[in-house]
């Protein structure tokens, strides 16, 4: 699957990214631009940026520009433009720091999990990096409901 690298200003693209299991990074906001440029070059990631600048003064390898302002049309865009499929299945990255997901049992993170969120049927979900417990609640099933304008039938 395609690497991305977001700058800063794409914080809510990146984590829709990493919903639909796309590996996406991003460096602090006082990253120099070079730094991203770099960066992207060195672990052959698609730079996304909104930065014009950027783009026609240290011409990245690979970039994409994102146009719009709203997150998922953000989303839309790289889609469509890195022809990403739509996944078999979403949240398999920490929507935080990007790293892979690891299914742990109930068991192991019941006091970290809401009551009602203990008899929501699917995958109970840790972050090995930061530690955050993911499950298929409300929330996650919203975000599949918005996730769906993304990919075109």
């Amino acid at each position: 699957m395609t690497r991305f690298l977001a700058d800063a200003m794409l914080g809510r693209l990146a984590r829709w990214l990493r919903a639909i299991g796309c590996d996406t990074v991003q460096l602090p906001i006082d990253a120099p631009d070079s730094d991203l440029v770099e960066r992207a070059r060195r672990e052959d990631r698609i730079l996304l940026t909104r930065d014009r600048h950027l783009l026609r003064e240290l011409r990245p390898h690979r970039a994409l520009q994102i146009r719009s302002d709203a997150p998922l049309e953000q989303l839309r865009e790289v889609v469509a433009a890195c022809a990403i499929a739509r996944p078999r299945e979403l949240f398999t990255r920490c929507l935080v720091c990007n790293a892979p997901l690891l299914d742990v049992r109930l068991e192991d993170v019941a006091d970290r999990v809401p009551p009602g969120a203990r008899e929501v049927p699917g995958r109970l979900r840790r972050c090995p990096i930061c530690d955050r417990v993911y499950w298929r609640g409300s929330h996650a099933r919203r975000m599949e409901t918005a996730l769906g304008t993304a990919f075109a039938e």
